[in-house]
């Protein structure tokens, strides 16, 4: 039994923060009100100035197994995620072997239930091996829970393989992410195409690469009756062209948006910096701009990391070499906190709407709200203290991200799902 006092509650419906206690009884909210009389037995927490909110859902990380274990594991994605306020996921199929089968995608899953404290979901492959010219198994991983079909880490290339994907599965209710790129113009992906690659002296991966093929899918999606969701958009033309698709009402897309896409520019590169290397690449701050105003009007239905771990020593390659990706569980809330929320730029409101319902919404599971009677599935949030992402704070094996050693202004002190305190500071 826990009684949270003095809370300030947030919810996807209301700018508006409303002050009141929480009681949590055998893992459900049992009551909601003010100066609520402490049961007997009750552990009593002081809420007072912290924000409690509905748990976060990410759907899209990279746990790496099977096939990268050196890099992520099962355990260590999903005690990042927790570390974030994060209690559900869903893996990406780009792992050795890929999931492709119902074999896979049963063998990944049964790890998961004895090797993660949180909810793990995965998606599974359009084609065999990622390869784009064999449809997979789609029919034996949907009938194991998968919703979400994906080449994510690279394009199904073959646009009528993708178009009979479409058609096949549709009917079973998945649907599809699509990882946006034209690889012949995309050449090495180490940065955006611009300014900044050539004062390198890098071959740059122009913003139309990733923009010809969200048109494309969507095409796709549409001539298929399918719904088409784009993964990690990261320029302006690509946020208003799916902005376009989506007021003809003719196709069902829905859209993500990363926090390093919101947050960093090719100019944080610097000297080679490969903490910024990303595929797609950090583009301009006009393109933060256009993406930030997306997320808010509603362009884009939800934010989603694109956990990506590297070991340090792939990361420490020369920039060309090194391998693209940024971890994201273990900062996202935080530095969302630190960037947008507190200066103003949105509300929580928008946050659980973007990071916790929506994700879940489209996974088709439960969302989850502080209300009376729900199952509790929340994280406390600390605006006033500040967050060191040490290398022994971060709970991912790698720890590729700008904010290594950077201070941020707020805190995920507790995190609870159901009968269980999952995070405590």
């Amino acid at each position: 039994m826990l009684l949270l006092q003095n809370a300030r509650i947030a919810s996807e419906n209301s700018p508006v923060l409303l002050e009141g206690d929480v009681l949590i009884v055998e893992g459900k909210i049992q009551d909601i009100g003010s100066n609520l009389a402490i049961p007997e037995g009750a552990r009593v927490i002081d809420a007072r100035g912290r924000v409690l909110m509905p748990a976060m859902f990410d759907a899209h990380v990279h746990f790496r197994a099977p096939g990268f274990e050196n890099k992520e594991t099962i355990t260590t994605g999903s005690e990042a995620a927790i570390n974030g306020g994060v209690t559900g996921v869903v893996m990406m199929p780009n792992t050795r072997p890929a999931l492709d089968s119902a074999s896979s995608v049963a063998s990944v899953l049964e790890n998961a239930k004895h090797r993660s404290r949180i909810p793990v979901y995965t998606s599974g492959c359009v084609t065999k091996n990622r390869e784009g010219k064999e449809l997979a198994e789609i029919e034996g991983m949907r009938e194991l829970g998968v919703k979400m079909l994906t080449d994510d880490g690279d394009t199904t290339s073959d646009p009528a393989v993708l178009l009979r994907a479409m058609q096949y599965a549709t009917e079973f209710g998945m649907f599809f992410a699509s990882h946006c790129e034209v690889p012949e113009l995309a050449g090495p992906r180490a940065l955006n195409e611009g300014v900044m690659s050539y004062r390198l002296g890098i071959k740059g991966s122009p913003a139309c690469a990733e923009e010809i093929i969200i048109d494309r899918d969507i095409r796709l999606a549409r001539a298929a009756g399918a719904h088409v969701h784009i993964q990690h958009v990261s320029s302006k033309e690509g946020m208003e062209t799916i902005r376009w698709w989506k007021s003809r009402g003719d196709v069902k897309v829905t859209a993500e948006v990363a926090p390093h896409h919101l947050l960093f520019t090719d100019e944080h590169i610097g000297d080679y910096d490969t903490n910024y290397k990303m595929n797609p690449p950090l583009r301009t701050q006009a393109d933060c701009d256009a993406l930030l105003e997306g997320l808010k009007e509603g362009v884009f239905d939800l934010i989603a990391t694109d956990h990506a771990p590297h070991t340090p020593f792939e990361k420490a390659q020369d920039f060309i070499s090194a391998p693209n990706g940024i971890t994201g569980l273990d900062t996202a809330l935080v530095s969302l906190h630190h960037f947008f929320v507190e200066p103003g730029k949105f509300g929580w409101d928008l946050v659980v709407k973007r990071y916790s319902a929506e994700p879940r919404r489209l996974m088709d599971l439960p969302v989850p709200t502080i209300e009376i009677g729900q199952e509790a599935n929340c994280v406390l949030f600390d605006t006033e203290a500040e967050t060191t992402f040490t290398r022994e704070f971060m709970k991912s094996k790698s720890q590729n991200t700008p904010f290594i050693d950077q201070t941020l202004k707020g805190s995920v002190d507790l995190v609870v799902l159901g009968t269980e305190i999952l995070l405590e500071r």
